[in-house]
């Protein structure tokens, strides 16, 4: 019911009436697993530098169907983040700009869920860089997996301590690490997550 108000009123800012598509049903068993690599942790003052996104359809990655973009920054590049991406602002002299990307990340995602770890994060990204454009966040629903991982867990293993790191539940639930960090390796992965998890006897994905 909150989403659906929510959405009432994100659907009275939109400004480009092409996008009204954000708000219709959903395709059935169709899922978007993103992911996006930035500058630093801080939403209001960092910038993406990349995004990675793969579609999940049915219990199947959709290879043929990638979304991989870099994006200069305007923000300076973070020591604490290179060290995860390793992603130099060298390495982004031809990246482009978040303003284009940002219109060809909506069209890829379509008004399909949204999938993701530390999702969150990954969707205010988005949404500073959506709203002036366009006056809307992500209208779209969204399934953190280390949600759904942790509700699973207790329910085999009731009030025990839960480790929600990434390559912890990789290792529990046998997902190979396809070793290099950035943003389509870390979708694939996670769409690998949501896939098994769904599966699962006991877990339902409303």
């Amino acid at each position: 019911m909150f989403r659906t108000i929510k959405n009432y009123f994100n659907k009275k800012n939109l400004r480009d009436q092409k996008y009204l598509f954000l708000f219709d049903k959903s395709f059935d068993n169709e899922y978007v697993c993103f992911d996006c690599e930035t500058t630093g942790l801080n939403p209001k003052k960092d910038d993406i530098i990349s995004i990675g996104a793969v579609i999940i359809k049915d219990n199947t990655i959709v290879s043929s169907k990638k979304f991989i973009k870099f994006i200069k920054p305007k923000t300076k590049l973070q020591a604490e983040a290179i060290k995860i991406h390793h992603i130099r602002e060298c390495d982004l002299n031809d990246a482009e700009e978040i303003d284009e990307v940002i219109t060809e990340f909506i069209d890829f995602i379509g008004n399909r869920p949204l999938v993701g770890y530390f999702l969150e994060f990954d969707i205010a990204m988005i949404n500073k860089y959506l709203k002036p454009k366009l006056g809307i966040t992500l209208p779209n629903k969204a399934y953190e997996v280390s949600e759904i991982y942790h509700d699973y867990k207790i329910e085999i293993i009731p009030q025990s301590h839960i480790d929600l790191r990434f390559n912890s539940i990789m290792e529990e639930l046998n997902i190979p690490n396809l070793g290099k960090h950035d943003a389509y390796n870390d979708a694939i992965m996670t769409a690998m997550i949501f896939i098994k998890l769904k599966n699962l006897p006991n877990i339902k994905i409303k």
